[in-house]
């Protein structure tokens, strides 16, 4: 196994690391799964809503399904206009944080012509708005994870589509992340005056997640060499396709984190307390990674390896439960009896 850790230097005011004593939390259980979901198709994007189900949305067939613990999952919307090919679809979902006043959903899916982000309602989910379109597509790197900061903004992972150039082309919006008002506008507070555009130098970000302290993580793929977490500062350039890994020039940010792809291939990403959980697709493994006060992070150590087959997706729930996603259907897997399968782990103690 090859994993390197590559820590930011710190302030003079660094943090301190933040124990599990803190949260009265102990990490999770991964030796006693619940299945919650089976039979599932390529399932990609997950998110909870305020009652404590969840939404999975599924790559190639372009339904939204919700999710209830010892229910069957149940179609609750058609996204119209998927072009499902390659890595392309149907990819992630949010909920808006201000779900109990305008009960938006948020999709971001390949059509025909491009990658966008709609959102809509549940009571309505054929009225789709259009709220960023024009986002490059291919067969691959359309990156697709959207997340909900501790702002209120909504956060998406925007992949290179297989052009590395426009990753460091600060008017594309490919080879981004980017930070959207939750009408589609730009915020105000933006790195530069009228763009989208948060963080560049990026191939393809499909795991979002921010610590303790509001500090926004990302998970890339690599090309050949490494793959990728990263502490994502706004205006922050990331090397792609000048660097891949720890580079130390000075022009871009080094990650804080790389694996060989045949050991990560990282997608999802959770923080809960002060550890980041990525989910392994090539990897077949869920990492777990602890983070320190500074925003740097220690030594990753891995669980499930090769248990569940291939892994897209992991959320923390409300009920304190972790929910791993597999994705042996997307083409690339070997399915096992049920796949796709959502698993829900339990917390060691307390969160019960």
């Amino acid at each position: 196994m090859c994993v390197s850790v590559a820590g930011l230097p710190a302030s003079a005011s660094a943090h301190q690391s933040v124990s599990a004593d803190a949260y009265g939390w102990w990490g999770y259980d991964f030796t006693r799964p619940t299945v919650v979901a089976t039979g599932l198709e390529a399932p990609w994007g997950l998110a909870f809503l305020p009652d404590g189900s969840a939404l999975v949305g599924e790559r190639n067939s372009g339904r939204v399904l919700q999710v209830r613990r010892g229910s069957a999952p149940r179609p609750v919307a058609q996204i119209a206009g998927v072009a499902a090919t390659g890595e392309a679809g149907l990819l992630g979902l949010a909920v808006s944080p201000n779900y109990r006043l305008d009960r938006y959903v948020y999709a971001y899916f390949t059509s025909s012509v491009d990658n966008r982000i709609v959102r809509f309602r549940l009571s309505a989910p054929w009225l789709q708005q259009p709220i960023l379109t024009g986002l490059a597509r291919a067969a691959v790197h359309d990156g697709g994870r959207i997340a909900f900061g501790p702002d209120g903004m909504l956060y998406a992972g925007v992949g290179d589509a297989g052009q590395a150039a426009t990753a460091q082309d600060p008017r594309s919006r490919n080879g981004k992340i980017l930070r959207l008002r939750p009408d589609g506008g730009v915020p105000a507070n933006n790195p530069v005056a009228g763009s989208l555009v948060y963080s560049l130098g990026h191939r393809n970000v499909q795991g979002l997640a921010w610590d303790w302290r509001g500090r926004l993580y990302a998970t890339e793929f690599g090309q050949s060499s490494w793959d990728e977490v990263n502490r994502i500062v706004p205006g922050g350039n990331y090397g792609w396709p000048v660097v891949e890994g720890v580079s130390g020039d000075p022009r871009f940010r080094d990650p804080i984190v790389t694996w060989r792809p045949a050991e990560s291939s990282p997608s999802g990403a959770a923080i809960v307390g002060g550890t980041l959980y990525v989910a392994a697709l090539r990897g077949t493994r869920l990492w777990v990674v602890p983070l320190d006060g500074a925003g740097g992070a220690g030594t990753p150590t891995a669980q499930l390896v090769g248990t569940y087959g291939r892994l897209r997706t992991v959320v923390a729930a409300p009920d304190g439960s972790l929910w791993v996603v597999t994705s042996n259907r997307d083409g690339r897997g070997t399915p096992a009896a049920g796949d796709d399968r959502i698993l829900r782990f339990p917390p060691r103690f307390g969160w019960w």
